[in-house]
């Protein structure tokens, strides 16, 4: 079984989604951006390399036959880290995998991606670089999910969700049921050509998801 290169892997999604694919036999490698953060992997055991979104990581790729993208530039930053993570980042692992052929990619993008003006004012260059990101995708040639979860909490996964949009308020989803949710999209090719939004609900991942 071929790796799947988790971009992103010390995120609050992606942190969780390598110890998940562990879990469920999945062969990972996690792509760090900092010796720290390669150590602190590695010292639990997760194959880890580093590899920097905003110069050099395609080598990382050998031997892998999927990606997810989970990395972020952070709502700290300014606009150029969104750009140049968050959109370019994104293309160029995208333009990667098409040129070593790696088929599958899964992106986390954000619930208004698909409309940036329905969002916040402050958060529209990292909406605008999500929509042109996914749409990239969506016109690539690989088998892709775009996932598309509400606010992130760090609330433990209850293992259901819904993709419909709720009323404002309720429109939040635990990081753990985000990650659960990758590793069914990793193994259901049913998911491929899907993009979906994510909140917490009651339907079971995998009926949500079939």
């Amino acid at each position: 079984m071929s790796k799947t290169l988790v971009i992103g892997a010390h995120g609050g999604i992606g942190r969780r989604l390598v110890a998940k694919m562990a879990d469920a036999g999945l062969p990972v490698r996690a792509m760090v951006r900092s010796a720290e953060q390669l150590l602190e992997l590695r010292d639990a055991g997760v194959e880890a390399v580093h590899g920097d979104l905003e110069g050099d990581f395609e080598h990382v790729l050998e031997g892998c036959g999927a990606v997810v993208f989970s990395a972020g530039s952070g709502g700290a930053t300014g606009p150029d880290k969104t750009f140049t993570v968050d959109l370019w980042g994104a293309i160029k692992a995208i333009r990667a995998c098409e040129a070593r052929q790696i088929p599958r990619f899964i992106m986390i993008s954000a619930r208004n991606a698909g409309d940036p003006d329905s969002g916040p004012a402050s958060r529209k260059p990292y909406l605008i670089a999500k929509h042109i990101a996914d749409d990239y995708l969506q016109h690539s040639t690989l088998q892709y999910t775009i996932l598309r979860p509400g606010k992130l909490t760090d609330d433990p996964g209850t293992g259901r969700i819904r993709t419909t949009r709720p009323e404002p308020a309720e429109q939040y989803i635990s990081r753990d049921d985000v990650a659960d949710a990758v590793v069914f999209c990793l193994q259901n090719p049913a998911t491929v050509g899907k993009t979906v939004l994510l909140f917490h609900g009651d339907t079971p991942i995998a009926e949500a998801l079939a």
